[in-house]
């Protein structure tokens, strides 16, 4: 039998998160088996054909209903008694551990997990998978490291932002356990090897790569002389949305017509709907909602500016490398980002983009008045962006990486 590797996701299929999918259908198209688990339910009608074929088939984890789970995690150790006292004994021991970490809440979640695990493996069974991966590496991981150990297989995982930070658990044990873990920056790296250390082959850098479109024009300028700034995310206080509309606010008082347009959910959307209002260019926000992935590309041509004010929120959770800086920056956008570590290694400040300190409304708006009044040096940003995406951030090249160590796991 053909072996198998199952990507287990929090959603999967999920609006804001399609680089995991594109992960996926990269490695299907590289001729790998793969199949699809989702601890929670799929996102549905996400303008993708593929995407709701993906929500179909994705195996459920907690979307059965718990009676179900229970059902199945006994039939799994009426299958392997052996391994389900392995695996019994580790949650137990990680559930300790935790609980000494953080507290017994975290002690009963991790129980509760393993239980989806040892329904995972049975939901698995048969089907010739012989390794698991996780995206994001709290709740979706844990599950996969238990129904890895009840499957006897291995398991690897990818971090990201607030499942390493706001929501870590158990991240010692996964690191020491896992066969490799998929680094989406160097300091992912640097971040794991702190915590614990392994040979850097074992902390492949894999990026969180984006699909890269025909090789376009400048976006021809606004007739009315407006600067159309641009911004896309889930509505959380890391991401700065408030930050945003107080530079552009500032902008519009340096007498420069702006037109700001922020795309997405989350929240904190009523707080900056609320924010906006108060504003003097209150007329010229405009607050797009959720958006279909296809319907990105379309923003991004009819926009001067990609903004992202990024910034370490109240309860430590930050951004990786968003993936909407990588696409703007395909799509050769200029952008501007607030300077975090880990973005440092998708932009270098006034060379392919801008980098601006955290909380800065002021340094934020005077990096928009820079590429609104400089046309030749905003060129040039998007055009040295897309180059960077092209040569290290794109779906082709990463999943070309991944592939070879998934490849190199049969031989």
């Amino acid at each position: 039998m053909t072996s198998t590797i199952c990507y287990v996701g929090s959603n999967l299929p999920k609006r804001s998160e399609t680089f995991v999918y594109r992960e996926l259908f990269g490695l299907r198209d590289a001729g790998l088996s793969v199949l699809a688990a989702t601890v929670h339910p799929p996102e549905r009608s996400l303008g993708e054909t593929r995407l709701d074929k993906l929500a179909d088939e994705a195996i459920p984890v907690y979307g059965s209903g718990f009676r179900q789970l229970i059902l199945d995690a006994t039939r799994a150790c009426m299958r392997s008694p052996y391994r389900a006292i392995v695996t019994a004994a580790q949650s137990l021991h990680d559930a300790i551990s935790e609980c000494l970490r953080t507290g017994p809440r975290a002690a009963g979640k991790i129980l509760i997990q393993s239980i989806a695990g040892l329904a995972l493996a049975e939901r698995l069974h048969g089907r010739g998978v012989t390794h698991l991966h996780a995206h994001m590496a709290h709740v979706p991981t844990t599950i996969a490291m238990f129904a890895a150990s009840m499957l006897s297989c291995s398991f690897s995982f990818t971090g990201h932002a607030a499942d390493l930070f706001r929501d870590r658990s158990l991240l010692p044990e996964k690191l020491r356990r896992a066969r490799f873990v998929s680094c989406i920056s160097n300091w992912h790296r640097q971040f794991y090897q702190e915590i614990c250390a392994r040979p850097d082959c074992d902390y492949p850098v894999i990026r969180c790569g984006v699909p890269l479109g025909e090789t376009s024009s400048p976006n021809a300028p606004d007739p009315q002389g407006v600067f159309r700034i641009l911004s896309l995310g889930r509505m959380v206080h890391k991401k700065g949305f408030d930050l945003l509309i107080q530079a552009s606010e500032l902008l519009s008082k340096r007498g420069l017509g702006v037109r700001l347009t922020i795309a997405g959910d989350g929240p904190e959307w009523e707080a900056l709907r609320t924010l906006a209002k108060t504003t003097t260019i209150a007329k010229d926000i405009h607050f797009a909602g959720p958006v279909d992935n296809k319907a990105v590309p379309a923003l991004l041509a009819e926009s001067d500016c990609f903004v992202l004010a990024c910034r370490t929120a109240i309860d430590g959770d930050r951004d990786g490398i968003p993936v909407v800086l990588m696409e703007a920056m395909a799509a050769g956008v200029p952008i501007i980002s607030g300077d975090l570590p880990s973005i440092r290694e998708l932009i270098q400040d006034g060379v392919n983009g801008k980098l601006v300190l955290a909380e800065d409304v002021a340094a934020i708006a005077s990096a928009m008045e820079a590429i609104a009044k400089d046309a030749a040096y905003s060129q040039a940003l998007a055009q040295t962006a897309r180059t960077t995406v092209e040569s290290e951030f794109s779906i082709s090249v990463n999943t070309q990486r991944l592939s070879s160590i998934y490849q190199g796991m049969e031989s």
